[in-house]
């Protein structure tokens, strides 16, 4: 019984050795983050599809919003939502922020003289953690053209210059996933959103970051 006991209590440790020493990854975004209109979305979004790449060694939550704006006063501010509540609570390692997509649309993109102060801000945000993430800014994926108001042509003139303004001041890293679903419109079934295997490009793309700069992140643990 005493072997058992030990056996026991050794599996109890490096349980909770391995689930405390894992990297904690937080997706913030919109409903492309979510997996809106992805069947089984719990396991094909691409914050879900990033988990399996990566492995047990990393926790990977998904704090996607559908409709979430980045700016303040959009129609739905991820600052407004739980899910922003939810994903500083998790303390991440690293934060992945990918909005831009719904404050292309005419009523939000009014307030685009407050875009780059207000991601700023975001970022300050979170980098202001006991866990001091490493933060990655995604540029928005295209539509194709677009959809309930979202506009492609503000995405890739107006949002794109910004989000690489963004990084530059907050020494954060850039994703490109506009570039990796470009000619990708058959991945897109209602021009916004990707399907499965378009959350899969998104998630292989940003795993390959991940794993790029993680000595990085792991020296902030």
């Amino acid at each position: 019984m005493k072997l058992r006991g030990i056996i026991v209590l050794a599996v109890f440790v490096l349980f909770h050795t391995a689930v405390f020493s894992q990297i904690r990854v937080a997706c913030v975004g919109n409903s492309i983050t979510y997996g809106a209109g992805i069947k089984d979305r719990d396991v094909n979004s691409y914050p879900a599809q990033l988990g399996k790449i990566l492995g047990t060694e990393w926790d990977v939550k998904n704090f996607g919003v559908s409709g979430a704006t980045l700016l303040r006063k959009g129609d739905r501010p991820y600052w407004k939502q739980a899910a922003l509540k939810n994903a500083i609570s998790f303390n991440p390692n690293v934060v992945i922020i990918k909005l831009g997509t719904n404050d292309s649309k005419p009523q939000n993109w009014k307030f685009k003289n407050e875009y780059f102060a207000d991601y700023v801000a975001m970022i300050d945000t979170f980098k202001a953690l006991p866990a001091k993430p490493m933060v990655f800014v995604c540029y928005p994926v295209p539509s194709f053209p677009g959809n309930w108001g979202i506009r492609d042509s503000i995405i890739r003139v107006d949002i794109l210059p910004q989000v690489k303004k963004v990084a530059k001041k907050t020494s954060s890293k850039i994703i490109d996933l506009y570039a990796a679903l470009s000619g990708h419109a058959d991945l897109f079934p209602d021009k916004i959103h990707p399907n499965a295997d378009g959350a899969g490009i998104m998630a292989k793309v940003i795993s390959e970051n991940l794993l790029a700069n993680k000595k990085a992140f792991l020296k902030k643990k």
